[in-house]
């Protein structure tokens, strides 16, 4: 097995997108090698434990509501060359995403990280859950086969939070600026929400399937 490490963040709507093409690629490379293991970067490590209003964050990041526009229809158009559903109109709120990430650790020990990864963007991006918010947090736990009265006690206390916090700054110390950023056998950094052509390359290399090497990423990973 090759561990495919994703670094990445539960309200980046990239993340969101570079989650989708590689799952595509993984669909018609059922051989493929990969451990995919999910890791913690907070977009907004600094954002209130309860969160703040949609509008007034993204008016504030991007200068205005004009600015916020311009910066999130690139996001829609590659969304929906991507075949995914955005419902951005339904999110009320930017979350704080330390809870979240105390999750997805969580699912990690049970074997479960992608199928909570996956719930976890579908109820932010698609139903505009508040997914700092620790009731909805626990119900989709237990939609993904996690005990949701557990994840409840866990999330009241304040276990693995400051794991969460020192593996975030691990990671900005070695470099990681942008999510999502993958990183292939703990060598090749693949920055970006990249295409499905470029994974498949990439699984054809290390399975010997392909005659050349796997694409080259092309630029920087994405911020969100």
């Amino acid at each position: 097995m090759v561990k495919l490490v994703i670094f990445s963040d539960p309200v980046c709507p990239w993340c969101y997108i570079g989650k989708a093409r590689l799952g595509r690629a993984l669909e018609q490379r059922p051989d493929h090698p990969f451990e995919v293991e999910w890791h913690p970067f907070m977009l907004n490590p600094d954002m209130p434990r309860a969160g703040m209003d949609r509008r007034s964050y993204l008016e504030a990041k991007f200068g205005g509501k004009s600015g916020a526009v311009d910066a999130y229809m690139p996001v829609v158009e590659e969304a929906a060359r991507s075949g995914l559903k955005l419902n951005l109109d339904a999110i009320a709120r930017t979350p704080n995403t330390l809870d979240a990430h105390r999750l997805i650790h969580w699912a990690g020990i049970e074997g479960r990280q992608t199928p909570v990864v996956s719930a976890l963007f579908a109820a932010y991006f698609v139903e505009g859950r508040d997914i700092g918010d620790a009731g909805e947090l626990a119900a989709i736990a237990e939609s993904c086969g996690m005990d949701g009265d557990m994840i409840a006690r866990l999330l009241a206390s304040d276990a693995d939070a400051d794991d969460i916090r020192a593996r975030d700054a691990d990671a900005r110390r070695k470099g990681v600026r942008a999510v999502p950023t993958f990183v292939v056998a703990n060598q090749a950094v693949v920055p970006g929400a990249q295409p499905v052509e470029l994974w498949l390359n990439v699984i054809d290399e290390l399975t010997g399937r392909g005659a050349e090497g796997p694409a080259e990423a092309p630029g920087a990973g994405q911020t969100c």
